[in-house]
């Protein structure tokens, strides 16, 4: 399995702070932003990563992280995303690293409290398809403003995007899994009316597949891109409880 870290965006929601660097380098407590998805990966196994980013201030990763070997990365790949197109086209540029493997892909602004290692060995016993991961949301204003899954029991029927009426209290995280069956898929996709390919397209053609699974995440998950209260809180939870335990 190869990770694949999205750390792109122009970053709107957090202005103007991120008009002098990329969201996924503003300072989480006492670190660089990304260095979480980094850690939760590697803790978890996955030592092959490929970092996806844009706009102008791509150069700065390279800056922090070099060849990764002092986050225990292995092999650190990079890549560029030319425009604002989306979590799925960002996706698309991993293809070739990924190769025939499965993939972990990780949006760099989500923040767990625990470790991600269960729903990394989960994946990796799965025969096939895909996994998401969910958090149980008691606030249905803050659904509104999330993807959210619909469940049947053990199985997950739809993933509605920022529902009106959230059809139940599990929203859908930036950590998802697939096998190499997305690459094909992804060409397939027309953007939305924002003009970006969608992640929800492709999580919701794997559960037309029947081959969508999902974890309960344990402990806390945050959203630091979502908005600039919601990056203040995930400071203030890192600060002082951790994450990645």
């Amino acid at each position: 399995m190869k990770g694949v870290i999205l750390a792109g965006g122009t970053g709107s929601r957090l202005h103007p702070l991120t008009r002098i660097t990329n969201k996924h380098l503003l300072p989480i407590y006492d670190r660089p932003m990304v260095t979480y998805a980094i850690e939760a990966i590697v803790s978890g196994g996955v030592t092959e990563i490929m970092l996806v980013t844009g706009g102008t201030h791509a150069g700065e990763f390279f800056r922090l992280l070099g060849d990764g070997h002092g986050h225990g990365i292995e092999r650190l790949s990079y890549a560029y995303q030319e425009r604002e197109g989306g979590i799925a086209e960002a996706l698309g540029l991993a293809e070739r690293f990924a190769g025939d493997d499965r993939v972990l892909v990780m949006l760099a602004d989500n923040v767990f409290e625990r470790s991600i290692k269960p729903a990394i060995e989960n994946f990796a016993r799965q025969e096939r398809g895909a996994r998401i991961v969910l958090s149980k949301i008691d606030e249905p204003e803050h659904l509104r403003h999330l993807g959210v899954a619909e469940l049947d029991g053990d199985r997950v029927v739809g993933i509605v995007e920022k529902p009106e009426q959230p059809p139940s209290e599990y929203a859908v995280t930036g950590l998802y899994f697939y096998d190499s069956s997305v690459f094909a898929f992804l060409p397939t996709l027309s953007p939305s009316t924002r003009g970006e390919l969608e992640i929800t397209d492709v999580n919701n053609w794997f559960v037309e597949q029947g081959a969508m699974e999902y974890d309960v995440v344990e402990g806390f998950w945050g959203d630091a891109g979502e908005s600039i209260d919601a990056y203040y809180a995930v400071n203030d939870f890192v600060r002082k409880n951790g994450a990645n335990k």
